[in-house]
């Protein structure tokens, strides 16, 4: 039995379905768009310890434990060009290193240098990166380059290039980010103990033994740990974490430590292993945990665990919010910081003619940074905003005070930092810290003038903008 169309629904028919082909190209179209209008990242993470032999900070690698050090970031897609953010469980990455470092993440996320922010979290059983204090070294004629002997280093920065490259076909939209605050109890404290002529009359290290400096008062610190959290819809891809401490519980034991910023995050992977983990240290050049850290070496997990905890609490009380490509900006300051009165070329150069194992420690790092700054060399300073969150990117052993101050300065805003960027200029303190002695802005530790205060504080504000 055969079923007879008639010509006018046959007609109809016909109609709708050249309606519905018309309207093909279109729904294709607008998927398209709304791919390219989405916001995505693309995690990384690579295993940068050191073999055994090689140099760190302070001492040779003896031997490699359980936990080692990782270079973990994020490439941020669909908001103008690629935005790179990393943090290494290095001592530091300075002048030269840090440009090459930054150059290879760029190459590898097609962006520029500029929009790439490299960090350390200054763990102290970890390596330094200075390229440019290498080369010193090596026109010297040294036969020992100490700290500065970087073929390690070097291999670290081929594989990196590689890791992001891999990790770009990979990226997830986000659709959400979200910002939480919490307070970490019994970790930090100010290390400059000032006396009553208001001078330093003491310094708290990270390891503090005497009972009478543990006995004062936390002092200056920020208590606060911020994060930063993307999400796909309710799955959370990426947690940014940022704390303003000296991240040492002990060291120079030979062996590389993540420490106890290094054990929280992975505490945190281990609760939510679907969640990249990322940390940055804070303005932390005059914070340590020495009110709360005897040596004993049961306090590095007990520190850990109070981070980790504060990292848990901040994520979990993250405020979501929707994402799209105009939530997210990047801004760079560029500034020149004057160099330290103190830094001689004529006598820098002269002590390395027959340099001490001193020496080889801190003259051509001084050499390297008074060099880039008589050639004109800027560091980037960089904000990344992302709805009404602001994370500031800046160099050096920054003291909290600057931190402090960008908070107060956009009191209406959720304001974070990560310190550490480029490792040249050594401790940035405040102006009138510089007339109260102490470590942190001695010769030894300090390769800037008393007035990058200023000027530092004048580009932050930049930064952030005024309030409407």
């Amino acid at each position: 039995m055969s079923t007879k169309i008639h010509r006018p629904r046959l007609h109809a028919l016909v109609f709708l379905a050249l309606l519905a082909l018309s309207w093909l190209p279109d729904l294709a179209a607008r998927g398209h768009a709304a791919e390219r209008n989405a916001v995505k990242i693309a995690t990384f993470d690579l295993d940068v310890t050191p073999p055994v032999g090689s140099m760190m900070a302070y001492d040779p690698v003896r031997r490699s434990d359980e936990l080692g050090l990782r270079c973990r970031g994020l490439v941020i897609l669909g908001a103008d060009q690629p935005i790179v953010l990393c943090a290494v469980d290095w001592i530091g990455i300075a002048n030269g290193a840090h440009d090459a470092f930054r150059d290879v993440l760029a190459a590898a996320a097609e962006t520029t240098r500029d929009r790439v922010a490299v960090h350390c979290l200054h763990q102290h059983d970890a390596p330094r990166c200075d390229f440019t204090a290498e080369q010193i070294l090596h026109h010297a004629g040294a036969t020992d380059l100490g700290p500065f002997e970087s073929s390690f280093q070097r291999g670290v920065l081929h594989q990196l290039g590689q890791t992001v490259t891999a990790a770009l076909p990979h990226a997830q939209t986000i659709t959400h980010a979200g910002f939480g605050t919490a307070v970490v109890e019994n970790v930090a404290s100010n290390r400059r103990l000032l006396g009553p002529d208001g001078k330093v009359k003491a310094t708290r290290y990270t390891t503090c033994r005497d009972p009478d400096l543990r006995a004062e008062p936390e002092g200056t610190i920020d208590p606060e740990l911020n994060c930063l959290v993307f999400y796909d819809g309710d799955k959370a891809l990426a947690s940014m974490t940022y704390y303003a401490c000296h991240p040492q519980s002990y060291y120079r034991t030979g062996v590389p430590s993540p420490d106890f910023p290094g054990i929280a995050r992975i505490l945190r992977g281990q609760d939510v292993p679907e969640t990249m983990h990322i940390h940055f240290n804070g303005a932390g050049g005059n914070i340590g945990a020495g009110k709360y850290n005897d040596g004993d070496k049961a306090n590095r997990l007990i520190l850990a665990a109070r981070v980790a905890d504060a990292m848990k609490r901040a994520f979990d009380s993250a405020e979501r919010f929707p994402i799209r490509p105009e939530s997210i900006a990047w801004s760079v300051a560029p500034v020149a910081l004057p160099p330290a009165p103190h830094l001689d070329r004529e006598q820098l150069q002269a002590a390395l003619q027959s340099p001490s194992s001193a020496d080889t420690q801190n003259v051509p790092a001084d050499l390297a940074w008074l060099g880039r700054c008589q050639s004109g060399h800027t560091i980037d300073l960089a904000c990344l905003a992302v709805g009404d969150v602001r994370v500031l990117h800046m160099p050096g052993e920054l003291f909290v005070e600057y931190q402090l101050a960008a908070k107060t300065m956009r009191d209406d805003l959720h304001v974070a930092m990560a310190a550490y960027g480029d490792y040249g200029p050594g401790y940035i303190g405040t102006e009138i810290a510089y007339g109260q002695g102490g470590y942190e802005t001695s010769a030894r530790a300090s390769r800037v003038d008393k007035s990058c205060e200023q000027v530092l504080m004048d580009k932050i504000a930049q930064l952030l903008g005024s309030k409407e």
